[in-house]
């Protein structure tokens, strides 16, 4: 019976201290790439507005699982996509997952006048809750986003650098 008590007293005691370490981190994630790419930013903004144009330089669009409703909606193997406003060289959506996780995501395109060279930047937000494998997981977001978030802008840049 002693052993039981202390083995639920660890237990709580464990989920107290990591709840408080959890809260100590931040409530929103943010993970952000940008990459310059050497073209007219209208034709960098035309395949990032339209998710059928995703197809050329997204990882795994042409994957089994994926279904494209529109220009703006679609299925990412059970993630959905929602393109919320196309303006300024802004593409604004949500990412919805499987299990209730949303992320706000952000591509803009920005060009200097005095320069042929665009920024592509692209980030995704995620705000959490005050649950301790929440925050403590969202640790990682850097390094598993940031990796797809930088080789999808790669293959942007081939794709829009191209000669044609």
């Amino acid at each position: 019976m002693r052993l039981v008590k202390l083995g639920i007293i660890s237990i709580v005691v464990l989920f107290v201290i990591a709840t408080l370490i959890g809260l100590l981190l931040p409530s929103k994630v943010v993970v952000s790439r940008a990459t310059d790419i050497i073209a007219p930013k209208d034709s960098i903004f035309a395949m990032v507005k339209n998710i059928h144009a995703w197809k050329q330089w997204v990882v795994g669009m042409n994957n089994d699982g994926i279904t494209i409703a529109s220009p703006t909606e679609a299925d990412l193997a059970g993630t959905k996509v929602s393109i919320t406003s196309t303006d300024n060289y802004t593409v604004q959506s949500i990412w919805a997952g499987k299990k209730g996780t949303v992320q706000k995501s952000t591509f803009r395109v920005i060009q200097d006048s005095t320069s042929n060279k665009a920024v592509a930047q692209w980030e995704f937000m995620q705000e959490l809750t005050w649950y301790p494998w929440d925050r403590l997981s969202s640790m990682m977001n850097d390094k598993i986003m940031g990796e797809q978030l930088e080789a999808n802008l790669a293959n942007l840049k081939k794709l829009c650098e191209r000669p044609r």
